[in-house]
């Protein structure tokens, strides 16, 4: 009952971090199902298209064998070892067909669930010989649905092949009236026949089961929602990661900050290494508020924003470390350098024709305070003196 009410509280899909946990156990989604179909497929497909090359030689190969002289009589560790090296010649013969099967086993799981190797999977654990959970699992849900699985697979398998023997049991009968040739061949005709409808069979049950092996993965490893809680606070809690929230935290900053770019009455630069944007809004703002700013390979990217957008460009380098280093974004500007920047806009006002007052036509010369001047590294010149 507890581990039923366990299984109900676990309503939340897997995170990626639980799917690479349970790979590092050694669990991974898997259809025996699929396999059997695949691996028999490819055998006997193997021996349709190469099986006259296999014939002939297990045919020399045992015919060889058979034949017998006086020298064998009583000579019983002489037949022993006639015996195994047939035995061991015919299943060099046969090591192709096991190859195909490996690669088809490998590849089959490869393509369902992907390849793990886990030293933690063949590790011995207290559950695996604990008899209280052994009979549970002998006698549970779970085993009661592989006993049906079990049981609807082998209805299928005998349904088909019971249709087939019914529709040439005559042509099995017919081949005891031709030659010994003829009825070989004819039997193995019939016989790779049934087995390609056999696969067919097995491949219906395979596309089946990879959908149902599929959901009952996801169910074992669904997690309640203190589970991804937990996983969260420990995530948050590695360096790594913490990094990595940062790096992406900035990166949407950056990007809404960008977007306010064509919002901007002006960009103020340095002209490479700082850039800042401001807008102006008399009815609504008591000063000049930054939208955006950025060093080096920012500074460079409100720049090319504001181009695109047709945002006026302003070079003033003392104004611009003056703004970046004394204003965060969303910000109004400090009464210190209002004049400078008013000079400026009215500039800016004066290049697009608009604004009250006579425009001004040459660049105004700014006067940037002592408190306000900064050096690239963003150190104040009245404490450097």
């Amino acid at each position: 009952m507890a581990e039923e009410q366990d299984q109900e509280d676990k309503t939340e899909e897997p995170t990626l971090r639980r799917l690479e946990k349970a790979r590092e156990e050694g669990q991974a989604l898997r259809s025996a199902d699929a396999t059997t179909a695949a691996v028999t497929l490819g055998v006997m497909t193997s021996i349709y298209v190469f099986g006259s090359w296999f014939g002939g030689k297990l045919t020399t190969l045992f015919k060889g064998a058979l034949v017998f002289d006086s020298s064998f009589q009583g000579q019983a560790g002489v037949l022993v070892a006639r015996f195994a090296q047939v035995i061991s010649e015919a299943f060099l013969y046969l090591i192709p067909l096991f190859l195909v099967a490996i690669i088809l086993v490998v590849g089959t799981a490869s393509g369902i669930g992907g390849l793990v190797f886990s030293l933690k999977a063949a590790a011995p654990k207290a559950s695996k010989i604990n008899p209280l959970k052994g009979f549970a699992r002998i006698f549970g849900l779970k085993a009661l649905v592989e006993l049906v699985k079990a049981l609807l697979k082998f209805a299928l398998v005998a349904t088909v092949a019971g249709i087939f023997l019914y529709f040439t049991m005559d042509d099995f009968f017919y081949f005891g009236w031709v030659d010994t040739a003829g009825a070989i061949g004819g039997s193995l005709e019939l016989v790779f026949l049934g087995a390609a409808i056999t696969c067919l069979a097995l491949l219906i049950i395979a596309a089946i089961d990879i959908p149902y092996q599929r959901f009952e993965f996801i169910k074992n490893l669904k997690m309640s929602k203190k589970d991804v809680k937990d996983e969260l606070k420990d995530m948050e809690g590695q360096p790594e990661v913490r990094q990595q929230i940062r790096r992406k935290q900035r990166e949407l900053a950056e990007q809404r900050m960008l977007e306010d770019v064509p919002k901007a009455d002006v960009v103020i630069t340095n002209p490479q290494h700082f850039a800042v944007a401001l807008v102006y809004d008399m009815n609504s703002q008591s000063a000049p508020r930054v939208l955006a700013k950025g060093q080096d390979f920012m500074a460079l990217r409100i720049k090319e924003k504001a181009r695109e957008s047709g945002v006026e460009i302003f070079e003033a380098p003392p104004l611009a470390r003056a703004l970046y280093f004394s204003v965060d974004i969303g910000f109004c500007i400090p009464e210190a350098l209002f004049q400078a920047v008013a000079q400026v806009i009215a500039y800016v006002y004066g290049l697009k024709g608009r604004g009250t007052g006579s425009a001004q036509s040459q660049r105004p010369k700014l006067r940037i305070p002592k408190e306000m001047e900064f050096d690239a590294m963003g150190k104040n010149h009245r404490f450097l003196k």
